[in-house]
């Protein structure tokens, strides 16, 4: 059973910093590209970030370019997203997402039940 579950969520400032972590487990972590999808309130699904299933590739929306990192650690099973500078804007559920290959593109197969990011002074 394909299993995502998200970490790191939290209330931070303006201007701050917050590290995401999924753990997945139930398939080869390392054979598919990963995704950082957000739902903020009021508004549709977002894909903030992709890292293909290696990690050398990665894609940012203009959005969070600059301010976010995607990186992932294949040993462990592991997805990151390292946010830095953070906005009032940014607030959301931040969902891990499954690629369906290896290579980044539109289809994501599996998803895990979010972590919540709130930016608020």
């Amino acid at each position: 059973e394909v299993q995502l579950v998200e970490s790191g969520g939290g209330l931070v400032q303006p201007g701050g910093s917050l590290r995401l972590s999924c753990a997945a487990s139930g398939f080869t972590f390392s054979s598919y590209a990963m995704n950082w999808v957000r739902a903020a309130p009021g508004k549709g699904l977002d894909r903030v970030s992709a890292i293909d299933s290696g990690g050398g590739s990665t894609s940012y929306a203009d959005s969070v370019k600059g301010r976010f990192t995607i990186s992932r650690d294949n040993a462990k099973n592991t997805l990151y997203l390292q946010m830095s500078s953070l906005k009032p804007e940014d607030t959301a559920v931040y969902y891990c997402a499954k690629g369906s290959r290896q290579a980044m593109g539109e289809s994501m197969d599996y998803w895990g039940k979010g972590t919540l990011v709130t930016v608020s002074s």
